[in-house]
């Protein structure tokens, strides 16, 4: 039997790789440079899921995701909460005394400000965290440190120096598993739903409260609701929305049908089972 093909952001050892491991063990993990590309494999071969960050809980959005949702038009199959957990890395010969400067991700190094400026590192700023361990471990500089997970110190053969060094605890990134084929789940009273979806609104007064009446009436929660300007104008705007329920679900179906009578265009994501991270 063939392993799963998961295609990632970033190399090796990222934070996708860790969600994609969790996901789906021993899988075929397939690294792409960048987002759009990640999405692109999954359009042009059905075989392929990605696992993708949507957002994170202290740096909120995660950038080109939501321009990227309506251009491919990917089905979500499901959810996983990661938690982040930053690790200091360096050479194997290297000792604390030699590191004089920090490469990561931007986003790593401004949750990581506290050591730097204990440290007194200069930062370099790099495209991801695990092609910064990668890139320390195929040079020779004993002064650069790396800001990265715990598997590129494994997976890139380097010595943590020290571990969770992130300012704020509880550090979580939202993944979202996607595919080109519709993996609709069963509606299962005793299993929680989530269904995402993008809209547009119609270019009116009071189009968003109209489009958002159809919830209150039906009891259906709204965990996200996101606006993103549409390409080339900023009279109008898409929305990005997570509910909790399922399609079967007869409040679901009847706020999503309101929806639709006020929206310009409305592309349903997917219905998948909800994260048990949630019910933390």
């Amino acid at each position: 039997m063939s392993k799963i093909r998961i295609a990632i952001q970033g190399e090796l050892g990222a934070y996708s790789h860790i969600a994609a491991e969790s996901l789906y063990p021993g899988a075929a993990i397939e690294t792409c440079i960048t987002f759009e590309e990640t999405f692109r494999q999954a359009y042009n071969d059905s075989n392929i899921k990605i696992v993708i960050p949507i957002e994170n809980s202290l740096a909120g959005r995660v950038a080109d995701i939501h321009y990227l949702l309506p251009k491919y038009k990917l089905q979500i199959h499901g959810e996983h909460f990661q938690p982040v957990e930053h690790n200091l890395l360096c050479k194997k010969e290297a000792s604390i005394n030699d590191i004089k400067y920090v490469r990561s991700h931007a986003q790593a190094i401004g949750q990581c400000q506290n050591l730097i400026n204990k440290k007194k590192l200069k930062s370099i700023i790099s495209a991801d965290t695990a092609g910064s361990a990668k890139d320390l471990a195929e040079g020779d500089d004993k002064s650069i440190a790396a800001i990265a997970s715990g598997l590129s110190a494994k997976i890139y053969n380097l010595k943590i120096l020290e571990k969770n060094i992130e300012d704020e605890k509880g550090n979580v990134t939202r993944f979202l598993v996607m595919g080109k084929n519709i993996e609709q789940p069963e509606y299962n009273n005793k299993k929680k739903f989530i269904t995402s979806c993008i809209f547009r609104v119609k270019s009116e007064p009071s189009a968003l409260y109209k489009c958002l009446g159809g919830f209150a009436t039906n009891q259906v929660n709204l965990t996200k609701l996101e606006s993103f300007s549409v390409k080339n104008t900023f009279d109008q705007a898409n929305f990005y929305l997570d509910l909790e329920g399922h399609l079967e679900q007869t409040g679901v179906k009847k706020a999503l049908e309101e929806l639709g009578f006020h929206t310009e265009t409305l592309d349903i994501l997917g219905v998948y089972e909800a994260s048990k991270f949630r019910q933390k």
